[in-house]
């Protein structure tokens, strides 16, 4: 329910009314709670799949380019929400919205540098360069590709990026990725720090209400970290001395890890960029609703559109990944009822300071890869359920029926064993194996070309005796 303290209904309801400092400093610090660990999460995933993150050799050195990653995620995603919530020119819908580190990409990224080091970065920020301005042409077309993407599409492509990360929750829990082959993977003590931060995350989400429950993931990973702390899983004495290795303030250096152009990169990130585009699309329309009981404008649509694709192309010029709205800060709009786009200003700078202060990132890399895990196995759950809530709008008949079994086959099975595939092209093969892309466009390209009818005994033979009778949320009039 809207604070009505903060200002009349109107105001409430208006994106350039600016709160009181007092009201608004807390306010905005509530969005960047909401989409904090979410947002470096990434930059912790591709450092550990590349090899210089937690369990590598780069740990002696106090893990310098993960906090520097780090510390990019954190500092793009305020500049990129500042593009959203002052613009410049056409870019920016001049709303509340916060942007971040999408996890949307993370399958695409994964095999782009497995196991490769450093050395796979340059052709990975050549693709996130390229791919964000693809990202920002799109927003001149967004409106008339949107019937390629229904919820069928979308819904499905959610799904698998959830599903090509839950296992990535799974071994962090039981001690990272370099501890597979230790005896102390799995163990009671990895599980339970990782079962901490569940329970608690759970507790709040069901029994608390407002920032608590807003927030639920971060305070599950703090109250996991003091338990990490009890355990001997993590020392004051290793806190202190990630802390005096960094630097009290450090700016970002263009081109730091160099550029490469990689085609496999290149159309791995432009052609997520469609999906990822529709998704700001629904994110702007919620917080419209949400916030100010309206529809959203062409203009707004294209305005966010291209800050994606603007903040994603900046981001990686200096080392950071892609970034997209956040849905969860949609949320807590509604839950608010403040549509100040000034509120999120304040949060983005306090993001932009995060970003700039390595000490941060520091405190960050301390936490032990068992109690991000608790925190990870929550949030890609999450992304699974939301994949699957969108899914709910579709019509089931056979023909969505079929699409959806052949895309998922394919791509969840490629994800599976990716060795399938391993006689193919490099370029090819690191498309395949992400699954989400072969899926993605099995999907859509099926979506376009079978005809909408298709009776049930089209299907009776390979239905093994199931039969699907949702007509989703909207019943048989909605299309998918």
């Amino acid at each position: 329910m809207a604070d009505t303290s903060i200002g009349t209904a109107a105001q409430l309801r208006d994106p350039n009314y600016t709160p009181s400092l007092h009201k608004a400093v807390p306010l905005g610090i509530q969005h960047v709670l909401a989409m904090f660990v979410s947002n470096v999460t990434p930059a912790i995933i591709v450092a550990g799949a590349a090899g210089f993150g937690f369990g590598s050799d780069a740990g002696a050195q106090g893990f310098p380019d993960m906090t520097y990653l780090i510390q990019m995620s954190m500092l793009f995603a305020g500049i990129a929400t500042l593009f959203q919530t002052i613009g410049f020119g056409p870019v920016g819908a001049r709303l509340p919205i916060v942007q971040g580190t999408s996890f949307a990409f993370i399958p695409i990224m994964i095999p782009l540098v497995a196991g490769k080091g450093v050395e796979a970065l340059p052709a990975l920020f050549g693709g996130v360069i390229i791919g964000g301005f693809f990202h920002a042409f799109i927003a001149t077309f967004i409106g008339k590709i949107r019937f390629a993407l229904p919820p069928l599409v979308t819904g499905l492509v959610v799904m698998m990026i959830g599903l090509a990360l839950v296992k990535v929750g799974i071994q962090y829990a039981a001690g990272g990725v370099p501890a597979i082959d230790k005896p102390e993977y799995g163990s009671l003590l990895n599980w339970s720090a990782a079962l901490v931060v569940v329970f608690v995350t759970l507790a709040l989400k069901f029994y608390a209400k407002g920032m608590l429950a807003v927030s639920a993931v971060v305070i599950g990973i703090v109250v996991g970290y003091f338990y990490a702390m009890m355990m001997g899983m993590v020392s004051m004495e290793g806190i202190a001395t990630s802390w005096s290795r960094a630097a009290p303030v450090a700016f970002p250096v263009p081109f730091k890890y160099g550029f490469e152009i990689s085609f496999a990169a290149v159309v791995g990130f432009c052609l997520m960029a469609f999906v990822s585009a529709v998704e700001t699309v629904g994110d702007v329309s919620g917080i419209t609703k949400g916030g100010a009981g309206r529809e959203a404008t062409e203009e707004e649509i294209t305005g966010a559109t291209y800050a994606d694709g603007v903040g994603s192309a900046v981001a990686g010029i200096f080392g950071g990944f892609p970034n997209t709205s956040f849905s969860q800060n949609v949320g807590l709009i509604a839950m608010t009822g403040v549509m100040s786009r000034h509120v999120v200003t304040i949060g983005a700078l306090f993001l932009i300071l995060c970003g700039l202060v390595p000490k941060v990132g520091a405190i960050i890399r301390t936490i032990p890869i068992e109690v991000l895990g608790g925190g990870v196995i929550v949030m890609f759950g999450m992304v699974v359920a939301a994949g699957i809530s969108m899914l709910s709008d579709v019509n089931w008949n056979r023909r969505n029926m079929v699409i959806f079994a052949i895309a998922l086959s394919v791509g969840l099975g490629l994800q599976l064993d990716p060795k399938a595939v391993q006689y193919l092209p490099d370029t090819l093969r690191i498309l395949m194996t992400s699954g989400l892309l072969p899926a993605a466009l099995i999907a859509i390209v099926l979506n376009l070309i079978l005809p909408e009818d298709l009776s049930d005994e089209a299907t009776e033979e390979v239905s093994g005796g199931h039969a699907g009778h949702g007509t989703g949320s909207h019943g048989e009039d909605r299309r998918a």
